[in-house]
Formats: structure tokens, sequence, C-alpha cells
């Protein structure tokens, strides 16, 4: 039989007689009285087995299998178990691959991305390095030596990320005890040296050196309708489009794992429509997708779009198809809310601010034109509030002296028992009495 105790601190601990007659105890910790009778239970059919020399019922031997390692560890110590065997050290690459290879959940780009760390982690420490001999030291070391690869600070963290949750998932499954990467730096921040505005300009020299309609719906769509290349374009069905409505829905794999950011809607804007008409009307009877003739996997869109681009006679920008929506993101945050901009776009106004906005020429030249406007009107009231009469003075020591321009023009208002006169000399205004 086992027993409960209960200390003056609340916590609880099972005490029992062993087969050999000793007796022993272990603590719970401050756990309910439910909690504890259920542990006093367990400890009562493993003393039975013990005491019988018998083989565990199967629940109860699947109930020592399923034990936390620390409780493990404490009914070990006191004989009610065998030692738990220990886990077989996991490796890096195969830990790490087989984590990858299970999340079938994110798009097969993440996918690439991951398997990208996976080589940098690989290449440092090699693929059969233990998760466990990884200390906090090395992987600081291991950001260090990306930085001395010359890679890009966003890419650094980027990296850093996915490093941090890969063995943050070692740690979820017990693999190892913390997470050596938890300290670097990973949060991303935006590259305003790889920011660039594609103005319309630019826009139109890329479409009219475009090979074909789809092409030129392709670099539409991402310039005007702000979809993600490929995947957005390539997601695309005719049944998306609402031409009676003006409306397209956005079928989104990179979100799609997220409850309700499947897909969202965005206005046809006027700019993308005789580009979606054009592919419309040339389309193959019962066609399903809008981009039929590029849907290889293997074909870098990128790669042919960089070329189209220099066909136009201009150099291609960093990023090329991230910077064409991030212009469109860009127009739409200064023609409507910020809330508004983002929900067309499928991201945040957090994200959008990081990596999408821009300032622009356009920007200079409205504040340069608003503040031209601004001080036209300002010298207009100054005028105005000249010509108007002083009310806390005296009908007998008031008077208007209006000055309409730099021209001799003037106003002179007669008042009793004094004449004033307002004489104009240049952008000066001299008031004498008569």
């Amino acid at each position: 039989m086992a027993s409960i105790a209960r200390e003056k601190n609340g916590t609880r601990r099972i005490l029992f007689v062993a087969p050999d007659g000793e007796r022993r105890q272990f603590r719970l910790g401050k756990v309910s009285q439910r909690t504890a009778e259920g542990m006093k239970c367990r400890v009562e059919q493993l003393l039975e087995s013990l005491n019988f020399k018998r083989p565990m019922e199967p629940n109860l031997a699947q109930w020592v299998m399923d034990l936390e390692p620390p409780m493990a560890k404490k009914l070990a110590r006191v004989g009610l178990i065998p030692d738990p065997e220990p886990k077989p050290s996991a490796t890096l690459n195969a830990f790490i691959e087989g984590y990858i290879s299970r999340r079938n959940d994110v798009s097969p780009h993440t996918r690439r991305i991951w398997r990208q760390t996976l080589r940098l982690l690989s290449g440092h420490f090699g693929a059969d390095k233990p998760l466990g001999d990884i200390t906090r030291g090395d992987a600081a070391d291991w950001r260090l030596s990306l930085v001395a690869a010359k890679m890009a600070d966003a890419s650094v963290r980027k990296h850093c990320g996915f490093a941090k949750h890969f063995f943050a998932q070692a740690v979820d499954r017990e693999l190892v005890a913390v997470n050596p990467f938890a300290k670097l730096v990973s949060a991303p921040v935006g590259n305003a040296a790889r920011q660039y505005f594609v103005t319309r300009e630019e826009t139109a020299k890329i479409l009219d050196a475009a090979p074909d309609a789809e092409w030129r719906l392709i670099i539409a769509m991402s310039r005007y309708g702000g979809l993600r290349c490929p995947s957005e374009h390539l997601a695309l069905a005719w049944a998306d489009v609402d031409w009676e409505r003006n409306r397209i829905t956005v079928r989104s794999p990179k979100t799609a794992r997220h409850a309700g950011h499947e897909s969202r809607i965005v206005p046809l804007f006027p700019e993308l429509r005789p580009y979606l008409e054009a592919v419309f009307d040339a389309a193959a009877p019962g066609s399903e997708f809008v981009i039929e003739r590029y849907r290889d996997p293997n074909a870098n869109l990128r790669t042919q779009l960089e070329r189209i681009i220099r066909r136009a006679g201009l150099k291609p920008w960093p990023r090329i198809t991230h910077n064409l929506r991030a212009s469109r993101a860009t127009e739409l945050a200064a023609d409507y809310p910020a809330h508004v901009a983002a929900a067309w776009l499928g991201h945040s106004t957090l994200v959008a601010q990081k990596h999408y906005w821009t300032v622009t020429d356009g920007d200079f030249e409205r504040a340069i034109q608003s503040g031209a406007e601004s001080g036209a009107r300002s010298a207009q009231n100054a005028a105005q509030r000249a010509c108007a009469p002083n009310r806390n003075e005296s009908n007998e020591q008031s008077a208007t002296v209006c000055v309409v321009s730099t021209s001799a023009k003037f106003c002179d208002t007669p008042l009793t028992g004094a004449k004033k006169m307002a004489e104009v000399h240049g952008n000066r205004t001299h008031l004498r009495r008569a």
C-alpha cells in the first residue's frame, strides 16, 4: 500500500514500502489531491507487479512509457520502474531534414528556404553533429561565419530565425534541454538599400518589351495588382475573376496555413483589366488557370523577367518581383487608408512599413507643390487681414490700408476728422497723416 503526505508548504509526496521491506518516498511537488491520488494508485499497481513478479498490465506499461523524464527518473530512483533508456542522440541533418519533410502544411518555397538554412548548419557543424553537442557559443560562432561570408544582415537574421525554430522543435521533443540559438538576433528588418520604386514609365517600357500577352499580364499583376510572383499568379483561376463586380479572389499559398488568410479579394484595378482581358480573349475554351504557358515548376520566371527588363533598356533592380509588388503597395498606401492597402496586398501594416512602403520622387514633388500653394494662401490671408478694420481702436484713430500687389494700387478709407493716405513704393507701404 502507498500513502500521501502533505507538507506545510503545500507540496505532496508518496510514501510506500518497497518489496525489500524498506520504506521509501518521492516528492510530487505542489499538485492537487486528485493528482496525488492518481499517482498513489499507479504506485500501488507497480508494487503489485513487483511483489508478485509479473509483467505490468498493458495500460500500466503504456503509462510508464509516456512518463515525463523527470518523473520517470524519480520512480526509477526508488526502484518502482527500471532506469529509463537514454534516447538515441539525434543528429543535425537527420533531425532537421525529417522535420522539414513532415511539414506538408507549408509551401514548397518555404521548405526550399528551410533547406538552405540546413545546408548552412550542416556545412558549419557537420551533418552528423549530435544536436546536444551544439552550445550557445557554437551558435554564436555560426552566426559570425554568416557575417564573415558577406551575407546581408536581413539574410543572416532570417537563417538565425530558422535555426532557432528548428532547435525549439528539438526542445519540444526533449531531444535537447536548451535551445542554443535562442538568443541570436533574428527579428526581420527592412533593407532600404535593396528597395526600389518601379515607376509607371518604367513599367510601360517593360510591358512593351514583353514577348506575349501572358508575360504582360504577369508583369501587370505584379506591378498593378500587387500579387506575389509566381505563387499567386499561378494559383489564379478564371473562376476567381468577377468581371461584373470588378473583383479578383487571390489565393495565397504563402499564407494558406494561417486561418482566414487562405485568400483575399482585391479590386480589378483599371490598370490591370486590359491585360487580363487580352489573355481571357486568347484563352482556349475550358481553360482553368489564367497563366497557362509558364506553369512548369522548373521555369525560372525571375530570370526571364530580368531579360525582359534589359530588353526594355533598363537595369534590373534588386529583388525584382518583390519591388514590383512593393511599388504597388506604396501607391495604394498613398491613396487609401493603411489597413485597406495592406488588406488588398495580403500583409499587415507593420510588415508593409518594414518591407514595402518607400518614399518616392512623387512624394517630394507633392510636398513642394503643397508648400507653394500653402505659401500663396498665407500671403493672401495676410493681405486680407491687413484690409480688415481694427475694431479695438476708435474710428478717429483707425485706418485701413489695403495693398493688393506691388503695383501702386491702394484703398483709402476716409474717417471723420482725419485723412490718411497709403502710398505704395515697391514692397513697402508708408502711412502718413494729411
